[in-house]
C-alpha cells in the first residue's frame, strides 16, 4: 500500500469530516495574497518527503473535524481569505468537498498542493497554488506534469529553489512548458539553504519574468507552528 493509499484508507470512513493538524489565523506569508490576514486549515498526511519540509509535524496525528466544525472555526476570524494546506491536502479525498463548501460560504480560497496529485477535480473558484518539485527536494520524480495543462490565470505555480542547479532546472521547465503564459509563477528560496539575495540576483541577471518572494512568516516568527 502506498503512502497515498494509507492516508486515503484512514480518512475515507466518513463523508463529512477530515483529519486536521491545526486551524490558525495569521498573515499569509507567500503567494499572491502575501500580507493579508488568512485562516489556515492544515490537513494531516503527506505522501512526499521533501528534503526541506518545514511541516513534518503534519505527517501523522491530527484530529477529526466535521465540516460544520471547520466552517464554524473559520467564521471566528475577520477575513475573507482561507488557505487549505498540509501536508498534502489532496491526499484526503474529502478535501475536494471542503474546498467547495468554503467557496459556497463566500471565502476567497487557495489550495497549497505539491503538484504530485491530480488537481482536475478542485473547484474552479479555488486558486490552486501548485509546486513543481526541484531536484534538490529529492521528490522531483513525483511531479505530475499532466497538471500543468489544467492551470489557469486564477492559479499560481511555485518553485522552491535550493541551489543554482534548482534555479537552472526551474528556468528550463518554464521554457519547456511556457509556464509564464499559463499563470503567475513564484520563485522562493529554501530557507537557510540559499540566501534570498542570491536568488534575487539570478532573477535580475536573467531578466526572468517570475515573481520573487520571501516567506514572511519565517522572518516574522521564525516559522513557529501556528504562525
Amino acid at each position: 500500500m502506498t503512502k497515498v493509499e494509507e492516508i486515503e484508507a484512514d480518512v475515507n470512513s466518513s463523508a463529512s469530516r477530515l483529519r486536521i493538524t491545526e486551524i490558525f489565523f495569521s498573515l499569509q506569508g507567500e503567494t499572491r495574497t502575501s500580507g493579508y490576514t488568512t485562516v489556515f486549515i492544515r490537513l494531516t498526511g503527506c505522501p512526499l518527503r521533501c528534503e526541506y519540509c518545514d511541516t513534518t509535524y503534519a505527517f501523522k496525528g491530527g484530529e477529526w473535524w466535521s465540516f460544520d466544525n471547520i466552517i464554524a472555526e473559520v467564521k471566528k476570524f475577520n477575513t475573507k481569505y482561507v488557505t487549505v494546506t498540509g501536508g498534502e491536502p489532496l491526499a484526503q479525498k474529502k478535501c475536494i468537498d471542503l474546498l467547495k463548501k468554503l467557496c459556497d460560504e463566500g471565502y476567497d480560497v487557495s489550495l497549497e498542493t505539491s503538484g504530485a496529485l491530480d488537481i482536475s477535480t478542485v473547484d474552479k473558484r479555488v486558486s490552486r497554488v501548485m509546486d513543481l518539485k526541484t531536484p534538490a527536494s529529492k521528490e522531483e520524480e513525483k511531479n505530475l506534469y499532466t497538471n500543468i495543462k489544467l492551470l489557469t490565470k486564477h492559479d499560481q505555480l511555485k518553485f522552491v529553489i535550493c541551489d543554482r542547479n534548482d534555479y537552472d532546472w526551474a528556468v528550463k521547465k518554464i521554457n519547456e512548458y511556457d509556464l509564464l503564459s499559463l499563470c503567475e509563477v513564484f520563485f522562493s528560496t529554501s530557507h537557510q539553504q540559499l540566501k534570498p539575495q542570491q536568488l534575487a540576483d539570478w532573477v535580475i541577471e536573467d531578466q526572468l519574468a517570475v515573481r520573487f518572494q520571501m516567506q514572511l512568516h519565517k522572518y516574522l516568527w521564525n516559522d513557529e507552528p501556528g504562525r
